[in-house]
């Protein structure tokens, strides 16, 4: 989660002085020159710069709602304001005409805002959504790698088993034929052993 120092908030108060400045210039841009147009491009500006440095300072949930809060908080002062001061702002009457577009200004700039906001936060998307490709890649190879170990550990198990169990019959083996060697060896003494005893007693008669 973002520390949402108290001096980020600073940005906030920046865009609602912007915007509230926007009150002052002439609603009919090009009628009025290209010196108020630049001047309207340069507010547009600053607010895309705000939403991009909130959107860094206090992340995009939060700093989209200060943003609505700004434009919020700056229509309604914008509408009091030419309400109170009608001709100072050059307008005879108060109509609704002339009030929407107050406020259409004021969401203007505070939609350029929003705009450098979400421009920012698709950036740190493309970066992270890039990071986790390379770390994606990096898992898989690690278990491509593992895989292919897991396969040489099975076959070299493998081959060690087939070695003791070939060790392990050819000892049965040896055992079975010494076995049988020494039973061929105590039926040759005991028929040897008959054989003496026959002869003993047909000596012995």
């Amino acid at each position: 989660m973002t520390n949402r120092k108290p001096i980020y908030y600073a940005t906030a108060g920046l865009l609602a002085v912007i915007i509230f400045a926007s009150n002052f210039l002439s609603t009919d841009l090009f009628k009025a020159g290209y010196q108020n147009f630049s001047v309207w491009f340069v507010l547009s500006i600053f607010s895309f710069a705000c939403g991009w440095l909130m959107n860094k300072t206090l992340a995009y949930n939060h700093g989209g709602k200060v943003i609505f809060s700004v434009i919020v908080g700056s229509v309604f002062i914008s509408i009091l304001l030419v309400s109170i001061f009608s001709e100072y702002f050059g307008l005879s009457e108060l109509i609704v005409e002339n009030m929407i577009l107050y406020v259409l200004r004021n969401i203007t700039l505070g939609s350029m805002a929003l705009f450098g906001m979400v421009v920012c936060e698709l950036l740190i998307l493309q970066k992270e959504s890039v990071g986790s490709k390379n770390k994606l890649e990096e898992i898989r190879r690690l278990m491509a790698n593992t895989h292919h170990e897991a396969k040489l550990i099975i076959e070299d198990a493998r081959l060690k088993s087939e070695q003791m169990l070939y060790e392990t019959q050819q000892t049965i083996d040896d055992m079975i034929e010494r076995k049988n060697l020494i039973e061929i060896r105590l039926k040759e003494l005991i028929s040897t052993e008959k054989e003496l005893i026959k002869k003993y007693e047909s000596e012995e008669d």
